[in-house]
């Protein structure tokens, strides 16, 4: 008989003899069938009370909404010193790292913009006006010749 048992433990595997120790171990504490007694009594409890189940009512909420709350306005102090990165943009190309490796002092690299269009306003990364630029005081500066809207700013931020 011990003979059979050592051909038994060869022919399972490692997983096989946790497995079936978990399971021995299982049986002498009981707790298997007092959990599958509490699973079956909690699934018959929910199938009875199915029945008495409402479902709750859900309110629409339009975009205006939220914006005319009942509550206080927020107020907008709290973020006015947060400070932001702005950046102007000329414009922009790819190029093969192979020819970035190759520019040198004098080299002229072909942007995507003509001559005279207006640069990009950039705030955080995101477009926020178009502009030109402006000699003040021996310094660059820009003029804003078109602000996008909030509305647009918030359409390209969801795309």
């Amino acid at each position: 008989m011990a003979d059979d048992d050592k051909k038994d433990d060869k022919e399972l595997s490692e997983d096989e003899k946790l497995a079936a120790e978990w399971e021995a171990a299982m049986e002498e504490t009981g707790e298997e069938g007092e959990q599958e007694d509490e699973w079956a009594a909690a699934m018959a409890e929910a199938g009875e009370s199915s029945d008495d189940v409402q479902a709750a009512p859900m309110e629409e909420f339009d975009a205006g909404s939220a914006a005319q709350g009942d509550g206080p306005a927020p107020d907008i102090d709290v973020i006015l010193d947060i400070p932001v990165t702005i950046s102007m943009e000329v414009g922009n190309t790819q190029i093969p790292i192979r020819n970035l490796l190759q520019l040198n002092q004098g080299s002229v690299i072909e942007l995507d913009r003509l001559a005279g269009e207006p640069l990009d306003v950039l705030v955080n990364g995101t477009l926020i006006a178009h502009g030109e630029v402006v000699m003040v005081n021996e310094k660059f500066g820009i003029r804003l010749t078109d602000v996008i809207s909030p509305g647009e700013r918030i359409k390209r931020l969801q795309k």
